[in-house]
């Protein structure tokens, strides 16, 4: 039997698409296993616990425990939505509870996480985490959770997703628990951020002692091999959430995570972490990526499709315009000569794209040139205006501090930001972070952020004297603070960002 673990914490919107997938291919070989969500459930637990005695709160503290399981059920209704002030309060009064009920020493929220003296950046600190789990804020939850499943389940194996490093001190505290509690099952490591950790240059693990496999990319094959079943050439399953608490996740309705590709079909941005580790790109035939989306959509009724893709290929774009699936949906997709096609953009309205997430980056055409995004600022521009009057709500990324960029390039962008204005609906602005390894460190003078030996970034000087004070204090006094950008940035959803915005501009014509 096997465990599939999803530890806290990260956002408790939408369930563990890693896991899920994993589950696909384990029911057709038939393997059985166990998901548990021990993000949500830990989180919602934590929720549920009373104001400590001891503690004298103040209003602010009394109301959100007060009115904390409202807030919760107001979360997962979708007339929460058509007020976003009401939903930034009860979003934000969510996470009052948890940080007023965090431990001495401990940093928690509905995404965040950090522990005194322990450094998700440092494998020291993991290995520390693993050796006193009983430390961890968590560990009423899961030590309780996981002796029930040992009993019950006796799990030969089990594995652990690691997306996020909110996440990763809370998954050595388990796997520290799961080793001293049944020493002999195997222990499996995996997800997002672990593959990071593998690609890097300089990796060496240091947690043998401790996992007994490190699984870097998709994780499917490589588990069916650890168990001695199935082959590479299989066709692959489609993901199974029908053993996940569907209707308790923090969302008005069932949000349906899903992955057409791994990687990206562009994959040649200077600055991207996929390029960096050289992840090769890897899709799925847009025919069956729909035909499992209708499939899911029957098993599931998701209030929303969430399309993980680093970048939707204009191939499943198309397909998805050509035989909609029935439901809202939503992903990131690159700037491109198929979204400057305001036909095109009308269709995917009418097969159910409700947002796009964009990559913009940049209004100066010499930054976007060297950072290799084969892309033009009046491409971008006509896209933005496709997708307004098409109906299509945008989540515009913008990335300042690259090597390319100096103060008046930052301007450029300011500037392409308020020209565009009435054509982006929400805004991510980003302070870029150099990776460690690939071809952009290596022409540059680095010097790193932490001691951390797992740290994925690194600092370096900049080559025209944009420091990261100076980007940060034109981000904070000039753009942020612009008229016309001003408005964009307070229609941000707390915590959830991206996650929620859907819910805001469905519906919109």
């Amino acid at each position: 039997m096997v465990l599939l673990i999803y530890p806290p914490v990260a956002k408790p919107c939408e369930p563990p698409a890693g896991i899920s997938r994993l589950a696909g291919i384990l029911n057709r070989q038939g393997v059985e296993h166990v998901l548990l969500d021990a993000n949500l459930e830990g989180l919602l637990q934590r929720l549920g616990l009373p104001l400590d005695a001891q503690k004298t709160p103040d209003a602010w503290t009394k109301r959100a425990f007060k009115n904390c399981a409202r807030n919760v059920d107001a979360v997962r209704d979708r007339n929460l939505y058509r007020h976003l002030e009401r939903y930034k309060r009860a979003v934000n009064d969510i996470g009052k509870v948890l940080r007023v009920q965090a431990q001495a020493g401990t940093v928690h929220g509905l995404a965040d996480f950090e522990q005194q003296n322990l450094s998700p950046l440092k494998s020291r600190d993991l290995l520390a985490a693993a050796d006193t789990p009983e430390l961890n804020p968590y560990y009423r939850y899961f030590s309780a959770r996981l002796r029930e499943l040992f009993e019950t389940k006796q799990p030969a194996l089990v594995g652990l997703s690691l997306s996020y490093l909110s996440q990763a001190l809370c998954a050595f505290a388990m796997m520290g628990f799961i080793r001293r509690e049944i020493p002999n099952v195997r222990i499996v490591l995996g997800g997002g951020l672990v593959t990071s950790w593998v690609k890097n240059e300089t990796w060496k693990n240091p947690f043998a002692g401790l996992v007994d496999h490190v699984v870097a990319g998709p994780g499917e094959f490589q588990l069916l091999s650890l168990l001695g079943r199935g082959t590479k050439s299989e066709v692959m399953p489609r993901p199974d959430y029908r053993s996940l608490p569907r209707e308790r996740y923090l969302a008005p309705g069932f949000i349906l995570p899903y992955s057409a590709a791994t990687g990206c079909y562009w994959n040649k941005c200077t600055f991207c972490p996929e390029e960096a580790e050289g992840n090769p790109y890897q899709s799925l035939p847009p025919r069956q990526v729909v035909a499992d989306l209708k499939a899911l959509r029957e098993e599931t009724n998701p209030s929303l499709i969430h399309l993980l893709d680093n970048a939707i290929s204009p191939a499943l774009l198309a397909q998805l315009c050509a035989d909609p699936v029935g439901a809202p949906w939503y992903g990131f997709s690159r700037i491109g000569a198929h979204l400057a096609d305001a036909d095109f953009c009308r269709a995917l309205k009418q097969a159910g794209c409700v947002m796009l997430k964009l990559g913009i980056e940049s209004g100066d055409q010499h930054v976007l040139d060297a950072l290799g995004k084969g892309i033009r600022v009046e491409t971008s521009a006509a896209v933005l205006r496709n997708l307004r009057q098409a109906g299509i709500a945008t989540y515009v990324y913008l990335l300042f501090g690259t090597p390319a960029e100096n103060a008046a390039g930052a301007r450029k962008t300011l500037e392409f930001a308020t020209r565009h204005g009435d054509c982006i609906d929400f805004l991510n602005l980003a302070l870029f972070s150099l990776p460690t390894c690939g071809k952009a460190a290596a022409a540059l003078e680095t010097q790193g952020f932490s001691e951390g030996d797992l740290s994925l970034y690194t600092d370096f000087r900049h080559p025209r004297g944009w420091d990261r004070k100076s980007v940060r204090g034109f981000i904070q006094d000039v753009f942020r603070k612009h008229p016309a950008i001003a408005p964009i940035l307070k229609r941000e959803a707390p915590i959830f960002t991206a996650n929620h915005a859907p819910f805001f501009v469905m519906g919109r014509s």
